[in-house]
C-alpha cells in the first residue's frame, strides 16, 4: 500500500472513530425480514442440528432479518441484541457432547480481571471487549440462557468458574428432565440497554505520531470523498 493510501486510510478511520462516538451509527440493525421460502432453500442441505436450531428460532421469533447459506440472523429478538445460527457446527463436550449451532448477544461489559475465569467457565462464552457485548454459543437457546446468567454470577462474584461449572451441569440436568429451571428459562439480571463500547485509549502520542497525524488532518482537509 503506498504512503497516500496508508494516510487516507488512517484519516478515514479517524473521521469515522469521530462520528460514530458523536452522532451514533457504529452498529446498524435490519428489520426487513427474509421470504421464508428462501429461507427454506437455505435449510435444505443444512445438517440436522442447525436446522433444528433455526426451525425452534423461527417458531419462536419470527422469520430472520437476515439471511445467507452459513448463517440466519434475528435483530433485538426477545432479550437479544442480536442471535445467530449457523449452518457449521463446532463440536463442543462441555457439559455433554453437543455440537455449537445457536449463539445469543447482549450488551455487556466485562471488567478484564474476569476474563481468564469466564473462560475457564465455558469457552463458548465470547467476550467482545471493544464491543462491549457478551455472547453464548451452544446447541439451543436455554443453554445459552443459563451460561449468560452464570456469566454474570461470576462477574458478580456469587460464583467462581468451578462452581459455576457445577451449577450448570446441575441445572441442565434439571431442565432436560422438565423440572423448574428459571435460570435456563429467562435472564436473571438487566441487560444494559445504553452504549457499552470499550473504546481503550490512545496510545500513539510520540513525535513521529504527532507528524502522522498532521499529514491526516491534510489528507482530510483536501479529499472530499472522507
Amino acid at each position: 500500500m503506498e504512503q497516500i493510501e496508508k494516510l487516507k486510510t488512517a484519516a478515514m478511520a479517524m473521521a469515522s472513530d469521530l462520528k460514530v462516538q458523536t452522532v451514533g451509527g457504529a452498529e446498524k440493525t435490519n428489520n426487513t425480514v427474509m421470504d421464508m421460502d428462501y429461507v427454506n432453500s437455505i435449510l435444505h442441505d443444512w445438517n440436522a442440528m442447525p436446522k433444528k436450531a433455526a426451525i425452534l428460532t423461527i417458531e419462536q421469533y419470527g422469520p430472520p432479518n437476515e439471511a445467507i447459506f452459513s448463517r440466519l440472523i434475528w435483530y433485538n429478538n426477545g432479550p437479544w441484541k442480536r442471535t445467530i445460527v449457523y449452518r457449521d457446527e463446532i463440536p463442543h463436550d462441555f457439559p455433554q457432547p453437543h455440537t455449537d449451532v445457536i449463539e445469543n448477544f447482549i450488551n455487556y461489559s466485562v471488567p478484564l480481571d474476569m476474563f481468564n475465569e469466564l473462560a475457564k467457565f465455558d469457552g463458548s462464552i465470547i467476550v467482545e471487549r471493544t464491543r462491549g457485548e457478551v455472547s453464548s454459543r451452544c446447541d439451543m437457546e436455554a443453554a445459552n440462557i443459563l451460561a449468560l446468567n452464570l456469566m454474570n454470577d461470576i462477574v458478580t462474584g456469587k460464583l467462581n468458574a468451578e462452581k459455576a461449572r457445577k451449577v450448570y451441569c446441575e441445572i441442565i440436568t434439571a431442565f432436560m428432565m422438565n423440572n423448574s429451571t428459571p435460570y435456563a428459562e429467562r435472564l436473571q439480571f438487566a441487560v444494559p440497554k445504553g452504549k457499552t463500547f470499550d473504546t481503550d485509549k490512545v496510545m500513539i502520542v510520540n513525535e513521529m505520531s504527532n507528524q502522522v497525524t498532521e499529514k491526516v488532518e491534510d489528507v482530510l482537509s483536501n479529499d472530499s470523498n472522507i
